[in-house]
C-alpha cells in the first residue's frame, strides 16, 4: 500500500493538469513517504536534463518549491533529488544552479512535528549548505571538482599556478562543508539520510582525489630552496588538507616557477 499523501497526490496531479511532466516527476520523487526519492523518478529527471526541449529552470525552481515545505522529509528528499541531479543529470542543471543568486535558504529550517523531524533538521541545514557551496565552487571555476579528469594528466595535475591559487582554496571550502555533515553511524536510521550520506561519500572520494592532484601541482611548482623539513608538518596523512598556515607561506614566502 502506497505511504503518499492526499497532499502528494494532488501536487502531482495539478501538475499533470498543467501539462508539466518534469514538474510531477519532482513531486513524485519529494512524496511523504519516507524512504529515498524512487529510482524511476530519478531516471526520468536525468533523462530530462539531456533533452533538449526541457525547461531545466522550471526543475530546479520545483526542487526549490519543494525545499520550502514544513516537512524534514519532503525538504530532504528534494536535497538528495537536487544533488542525484548535479551528479548524474547533465551539466547544464549545475550550470543553471550556479547562475542563481540564491539556491537553498535552509539555515533555519526546523521540523518541530516530532523529535526525529528535529533531529533530521540538523541535517537538512547541512546538506543545504554543501549543496549551495557546491553550486557556488561551480560558478567559482567553471568546472565541477567532482568530474574533472584525475591523474598524471588531470585538470588539478596540469592547471596554470594563478588559477591553482584560486582554486585549491575553493576545492577546501567545499571539502570542509561537506565534512561538516558529520552524521554518525546511528543516526543513519532512514532510507533518506542514507541516500544523502552515499552520495555525499562518493563526492567526497572525488573531492579528495582532486585535491591530492592539486597538492602535487602545487608542490612541483614550490620555490625548492624552501627545505623539505619545513613542508613536512605541513603533509602528514593524518591531515590531508593544506593548513591556513601553509596557504600564507605559499602566497607570502615561496616562489613560483614561471
Amino acid at each position: 500500500m502506497s505511504g503518499q499523501t492526499l497532499t502528494d497526490r494532488i501536487a502531482a496531479a495539478q501538475y499533470q493538469l498543467t501539462g508539466s511532466e518534469v514538474s510531477r516527476a519532482v513531486c513524485k520523487a519529494t512524496t511523504h513517504e519516507v524512504m529515498a526519492p524512487k529510482k524511476k523518478h530519478l531516471e526520468y529527471l536525468i533523462s530530462a536534463t539531456n533533452a533538449t526541449n526541457v525547461n531545466i529552470p522550471q526543475m530546479a525552481d520545483t526542487l526549490f518549491e519543494r525545499a520550502t515545505n514544513a516537512s524534514w522529509i519532503v525538504v530532504f528528499k528534494a536535497l538528495v533529488t537536487t544533488h542525484h541531479m548535479c551528479v548524474h543529470g547533465n551539466e547544464r542543471f549545475i550550470q543553471y544552479l550556479a547562475s542563481r543568486t540564491a539556491l537553498f535558504n535552509l539555515s533555519n529550517f526546523i521540523d518541530k512535528t516530532g523529535s526525529h523531524g528535529y533531529d533530521m533538521s540538523t541535517f537538512i541545514r547541512r546538506y543545504g549548505r554543501y549543496l549551495n557551496e557546491r553550486a557556488f565552487a561551480y560558478r567559482q571555476m567553471a568546472f565541477d571538482f567532482t568530474k574533472v579528469k584525475k591523474g598524471a594528466e588531470g585538470v588539478m595535475r596540469t592547471m596554470a599556478p594563478d588559477k591553482l591559487l584560486k582554486g585549491m582554496p575553493v576545492l577546501q571550502t567545499q571539502i570542509d562543508t561537506l565534512l561538516e555533515f558529520d552524521v554518525h553511524p546511528k543516526e543513519l536510521n532512514n532510507p533518506i539520510i542514507n541516500a544523502a550520506f552515499l552520495l555525499l561519500f562518493k563526492d567526497l572520494v572525488k573531492l579528495f582525489a582532486s585535491y591530492n592532484d592539486g597538492v602535487i601541482n602545487l608542490l612541483g611548482k614550490l620555490d625548492m630552496s624552501l627545505g623539505a623539513s619545513q613542508m613536512a608538518p605541513y603533509f602528514l596523512y593524518s591531515a590531508p588538507l593544506l593548513t591556513r598556515d601553509l596557504w600564507a607561506l605559499v602566497k607570502s614566502n615561496v616562489l613560483l616557477r614561471e
